[in-house]
């Protein structure tokens, strides 16, 4: 059984003003990212299907040139290598949930 707890993880920063906390299992990833306002998530694609949970804030989300305002409790599904950009419009929380595991995240 994995068993960890999220205040004894410490975030690593990725793109200025995002920093983000992981744990794996055997086929998917969970990240727990804190995104300053104004940052940016640039533009990229993965092989990983990718579902976003906004927790708190508000979070500019474009997906294959697509654009919406995401705010809390909204959820957006990346299929597999489709392009994506996000910029925080306020401080934001965000969960996403990776399948298979992002290898790169470890």
């Amino acid at each position: 059984m994995l068993h960890s707890n999220l205040n004894a993880i410490e975030a690593k920063p990725f793109f200025p003003g995002v920093k983000g906390k992981f744990i794996h299992g055997e086929s998917l990833s969970w990240a727990f990212w804190q995104i300053d306002s104004g940052a940016e998530v640039p533009r990229h694609q993965h092989v990983h299907e990718q579902m976003m949970h906004v927790v708190s804030g508000r979070f500019e989300f474009e997906i294959e040139g697509e654009k919406r305002i995401c705010e809390a409790g909204e959820v957006v599904c990346i299929a597999s290598n489709q392009w994506h950009y996000g910029k925080a419009l306020t401080d934001c929380v965000l969960m996403d949930v990776f399948t298979p595991v992002r290898e790169e995240y470890r």
